[in-house]
């Protein structure tokens, strides 16, 4: 496939009808500043459920929720379906005596059963949890599935196939607590089948329980971890899910005027996929396909062929995905026809999206349809439900986040010499399950909520033009110079530089003389560069181009907190177990540090063990071939 690399930038953009807004900027007496947006974000509904009401009188047959059944075929439930069955689950969930003190936790990822016993739990008023899957598949000890269980003490425990969880259930989900399968109950345990459970006509009781639901009703409690690596119940209200899909529906007006259709796999354990997407859908009356692939390799190939058939209106995804999408688009002309024909706008969230992705994604789209579909992004967090901050039509650049939206006022507090985004809005979470302390540190003084997070003005001139993202507070560090390093920026130029080779880098120096890395490669990768099938250790071949594309970042850098003298190339996966890996499946910075204490020190002693790599220009000037590179 020819593509016009040189020219895609100046093609035009398809329309999409996407806001703008302005804020009032006033910088305090500490160097804080306070943005404001200067309107007020338009009435949305009491509770979720209201919403998928709405749309059952207004379109009873509409398509809302679709996947795949073990034919391949497309199983699809209309808005009265999935509501009808929703309200069927929810009568029996009454009558199991479920309550917040016993709430609803649900081990499997994304599938129509899962959704229909979360909305089921809405609107009987009964809290639930929807678990990281990894924690019971690919845990070994099941240390962070046992933390959850004890913070939430749940009634009832789902999973759509008993065998698959049968390890993880068998060693933490209490005899007490019932047990709801799709298929294959386990053996020993009593289990109810999900098609039995789903079969209750809706009484008056329920009505009366759900009237009582209201916008500050806990709906959902997600999990996730903190620099510890040990997970928190974040506090989701209806307030928060309404209030905040009112903020994108203000923001991308293009929802009100054409119901979305998504064909997502984002997990529903997490705030994207689960707030957001499947929100997104819900709220405006659009069509939700479960993409059952991920940008894993022996799995997007699932991704592409539901892409083949689904043309999605809005396409979400972290960027590794749209790395990987990129590739199946070069080489499947279908593929592309389909992705782009009905396409408005990409959104990518969860990291930084490397710039070389985007503008490839760009040629493709010109070379395809003859115009350009506008990439979004913005900033927020599972504690803002998640969206807070948000790009509109103007500047279009990795790393570039925009402003705060409707409904949403921000404090950029000065932190460690950065400015900490901080959140106050009714898209903010009133706390922690059943973690008052954390509670209590988690707001300011003001009430604004503490992100962690820092960003800077993209034009100092003109706060108003927008922020960028500038890492997180808690991975940044000082050599021993004195000299700031801010890890975030640091790290996403070092994945974009190793391309493709490298998933993930953690960062190290602090007190030390200057900055090393720790790289967790990507050794499907790695084994296409050397010419195999397979491989798991570092060979010659490997070492070499890595060496000289280190030597080649170490020559671009403006100063000792952007240059990395060192680097070892980790054999050992990150570890679910050890904390290494956070919920949304990004490396955990400070734990790794920790955990690989010893593979630190050997970056830093000398001489050198010979597992270590150095950028030494001598190194740079024996470069390896640029077909390599």
């Amino acid at each position: 496939m020819m593509l016009a690399m040189s020219s895609h930038t100046q093609a035009p953009f398809r329309h999409v009808n996407i806001a703008s807004w302005d804020v009032d900027v006033r910088e305090a007496p500490d160097g804080s500043f306070y943005l404001r947006p200067l309107e007020d974000l338009p009435a949305y509904p009491a509770r979720l459920t209201d919403r998928l009401d709405e749309w059952v009188a207004r379109d009873p047959s509409r398509v809302f929720l679709a996947q795949r059944d073990h034919r391949g075929e497309w199983r699809i439930l209309s808005y009265r379906e999935f509501r009808d069955s929703a309200r069927a689950v929810a009568q029996a969930l009454l009558e199991c005596g479920l309550s917040a003190e016993r709430p609803i936790a649900i081990l499997s990822g994304n599938d129509i059963e899962h959704a229909l016993l979360a909305m089921g739990a809405m609107y009987a008023g009964i809290p639930y949890a929807p678990i990281s899957p990894a924690y019971s598949l690919l845990s070994k000890d099941f240390g962070k599935l046992r933390h959850v269980f004890g913070l939430l003490t749940p009634g009832l425990v789902f999973a759509n196939d008993g065998t698959a969880f049968q390890r993880a259930i068998e060693a933490v989900v209490p005899r007490d607590a019932r047990l709801l399968v799709t298929r294959n109950p386990v053996a020993g345990r009593s289990a109810a089948l999900f098609s039995e459970f789903a079969c209750k006509s809706a009484t008056t009781a329920l009505e009366d329980v759900h009237g009582r639901v209201n916008a500050d009703t806990v709906a959902k409690i997600l999990f996730t971890s903190g620099s510890a690596g040990i997970p928190k119940g974040v506090i989701n209200t209806h307030r928060m899910l309404c209030s905040n899909q009112e903020m994108l529906r203000r923001v991308f007006r293009v929802f009100a005027e054409e119901p979305p259709q998504v064909c997502d796999w984002l997990p529903w354990n997490h705030t994207f996929g689960g707030n957001h997407n499947f929100g997104l859908a819900l709220y405006n009356g659009g069509s939700f396909y479960i993409d059952d692939g991920k940008p894993v390799p022996g799995l997007f190939a699932q991704t592409v062929r539901n892409l083949r058939e689904i043309s999605p209106t809005v396409y979400f995804n972290v960027p590794k995905g749209y790395e990987m999408l990129v590739r199946a688009l070069r080489e499947d002309s279908g593929l592309r026809e389909s992705f782009f024909r009905r396409l408005k706008m990409n959104f990518y969230a969860a990291a930084s999206l490397p710039q070389h992705i985007w503008d490839e994604l760009d040629a493709i789209s010109v070379e395809t349809c003859g115009e350009r579909i506008r990439m979004l992004t913005g900033l927020g967090m599972t504690e803002t439900a998640p969206f807070a901050i948000s790009a509109s039509t103007g500047t279009a650049k990795a790393g570039f986040i925009g402003l705060p939206v409707p409904g949403v006022e921000s404090k950029l507090a000065p932190v460690g010499g950065k400015l900490e985004v901080r959140y106050r809005g009714a898209n903010v979470t009133p706390g922690f399950w059943r973690q008052p302390e954390l509670t209590r540190d988690a707001f300011d003084e003001e009430g604004f909520f503490r992100s962690g997070d820092a960003v800077r003005f993209h034009d100092s001139s003109s706060p108003r033009a927008g922020l960028i993202f500038d890492g997180r507070l808690a991975e940044d560090f000082k050599l021993s110079s004195g000299t700031w390093v801010s890890v975030g920026p640091l790290r996403a130029r070092f994945i974009a530089h190793f391309a493709r080779y490298v998933k993930d880098v953690v960062i190290a120096g602090h007190n030390r003389d200057d900055v090393t890395a720790l790289i967790f490669p990507d050794w499907d990768a790695c084994a296409h560069l050397a010419g195999q099938s397979t491989m798991a250790t570092v060979g010659e071949n490997m070492r070499s181009i890595f060496t000289a594309l280190l030597a080649s970042f170490a020559e671009s850098a403006a100063g000792s907190s952007n240059r990395i003298e060192r680097a070892v190339i980790l054999e050992e996966a990150a570890s679910l177990d050890a904390g290494e890996i956070t919920d949304k499946g990004s490396i955990n910075q400070r734990v790794v540090l920790a955990r690989r204490a010893r593979i630190v020190e050997d970056l830093y002693a000398s001489p050198a063990p010979a597992n270590v790599i150095a950028a030494h220009s001598s190194v740079f000037a024996n470069k390896v071939s640029e077909e390599h590179l």
